[in-house]
């Protein structure tokens, strides 16, 4: 059985919450959380209750022992972003695209 939990338009590039997703991927779940606890950018923090989301996911919906769960996939895909303008020299103008990200974590009982 596998649950999942989705945080959608985040706010933050998916290039940056990759490196966060791909240093917890396959690990047991205490154990990301406690690497994302002392890892030191506010995204971890995001990244972190997203986890939490799925294990309570898990353990109030499913019954699952949350010492048993490991992340079996996690991703972060690009959502719509934003676009603004800045003002440049003779009139013209320049794009700033302000980009998010979709994260999907799937957690499952690891078997053993």
């Amino acid at each position: 059985m596998e649950v999942r939990a989705v945080a959608k338009n985040t706010g933050i590039p998916a290039s940056k919450v990759r490196p966060l997703v791909n240093m917890v991927r396959g690990k047991m779940v205490d154990e990301a959380l406690t690497l994302l606890q002392f890892t030191p950018t506010p995204k971890a923090k995001l990244v972190s209750k997203l986890v939490r989301s799925a294990v309570a996911n898990a353990e109030n919906n499913f019954q699952m022992d949350p010492a048993d769960l490991k992340i079996v996939s996690i991703f972060a895909d690009e959502a719509r972003g934003m676009r603004r303008y800045r003002p440049r020299s003779r009139g013209r103008v320049s794009p700033i695209r302000k980009r998010s990200s979709h994260i999907t974590v799937i957690i499952a009982e690891q078997e053993g």
